[in-house]
């Protein structure tokens, strides 16, 4: 059974840094495609970050980058997001999900397995 655990989120300020984790376990993930994904309250899930479990290859939301860094530590089955200097705009419900392969991964259609999410509120 494949399950994908986040970890992390909180409350912070504004400028305040965090990381999220996603512990996977359940199958072996070589072939998949790691995302990040948030969805703020009334709005649609949105793309934020992606990996390859295989070679590390990372794709990232064009208004992300710079601020989040998505890594992976293959010996702990664990995906990691790095977000720094927070704006109220990134509170929302950030969840990670499991792709086979690396079609489609920009939108939640893409994947297979998806965690729980983790909240992440960012006060101005």
């Amino acid at each position: 059974q494949v399950q994908l655990v986040e970890s992390g989120g909180g409350l912070v300020q504004a400028g305040d840094s965090l990381r999220l984790s996603c512990a996977a376990s359940g199958r072996t993930f070589s072939t998949y495609t790691m995302g990040w994904f948030r969805q703020a309250p009334g709005k649609e899930r949105k793309f934020v970050a992606a990996i390859s479990w295989s070679d590390g290859t990372t794709s990232y939301a064009d208004s992300l980058k710079g601020r989040f860094t998505v890594s992976r530590d293959n010996a702990k089955n664990t995906v990691y997001l790095q977000m720094n200097s927070l704006k109220s705009e990134d509170t929302a419900v950030y969840y990670c999900a499991a792709a086979w392969g690396r079609v489609g991964v920009f939108k939640p259609g893409g994947y297979d397995y998806w965690g729980q999410g983790t909240q992440v509120t960012v006060s101005s």
